[in-house]
């Protein structure tokens, strides 16, 4: 995911597949140099498996800051540069011409980025451990929570302090029903049904519903987004290529 603010710095959160396509285009639209920030959530697979494969990193002028959190007792550097061995890979980390800066931060922590970025990081419910963040920037307030697993008597009361009055909130969406959820509650996802009861609980201007179950296909999203908005109107999917601008004035079809 992509963000730019006021002053137009890069933010990028997480690394999955999606960075490939992403960093392709940023080197064709800035041959001469790259600068940004990538935020990563937590470091499971389908959140940092598209970093190798994302071009700038192998362009000398480019300079990048990851920020996370370190997991099951390793730095954050030490995961990320673990996928850079054989067998898997045929070069090191190390041998990265860009210049890759990492910075480990804390549950609750704020950081600023460029002139007037504050960014928070919160922990949520999610085994082993995963980072919401909180974007505020120019007035406006961006919150990302791809992965997070309410609990069965409320909701994750973390998530709720992050995302109170954000003008778009993006929410794990991966379960179909809350039964499914908590059939598969060790997963630690949420429904979408939870998603859409968290943003009207965090009083959201607008829910993006994201992180879907692999097996639903486009029509049956469709189909669960119609089901969203009768209870939040304000609710979109997130989904490849789609460009916001906050404030939202219109929904995207």
């Amino acid at each position: 995911m992509e963000l730019r603010t006021s002053d137009q710095q890069l933010i990028i959160i997480d690394a999955g597949s999606g960075i490939r396509r992403l960093g392709k285009e940023l080197v064709k639209n800035n041959p001469d140099r790259i600068i940004g920030n990538i935020l990563i959530s937590h470091t499971h697979w389908d959140h940092i498996q598209g970093f190798p494969f994302f071009a700038p990193i192998f362009g000398r002028n480019n300079r990048f800051v990851l920020i996370g959190k370190r997991r099951v007792g390793k730095q954050l550097e030490e995961t990320m540069a673990g996928q850079f061995i054989e067998p898997y890979l045929p070069f090191a980390y190390k041998s990265l011409p860009a210049d890759l800066i990492v910075k480990e931060i804390q549950d609750g922590e704020t950081i600023i980025i460029g002139d007037n970025t504050r960014v928070t990081a919160t922990d949520l419910n999610h085994p082993g451990g995963c980072l919401g963040f909180r974007i505020e920037n120019n007035g406006f307030v961006f919150v990302y929570c791809s992965d997070v697993t309410h609990y069965d008597d409320g909701f994750d009361p973390n998530l709720l302090r992050l995302a109170e009055g954000a003008d778009l909130l993006v929410h794990d969406s991966h379960f179909s029903t809350v039964e499914e959820r908590k059939k598969f509650n060790e997963y630690g996802h949420s429904a979408w049904q939870e998603a859409v009861q968290a943003a009207i609980e965090a009083r959201v201007k607008c829910l993006a519903l994201f992180h879907y179950s692999p097996d639903l296909s486009d029509d049956e999203l469709d189909e669960i987004l119609v089901k969203a908005r009768t209870v939040f109107p304000q609710t979109i999917l997130a989904r490849e290529g789609l460009t916001l601008s906050l404030p939202l004035e219109e929904l995207p079809d």
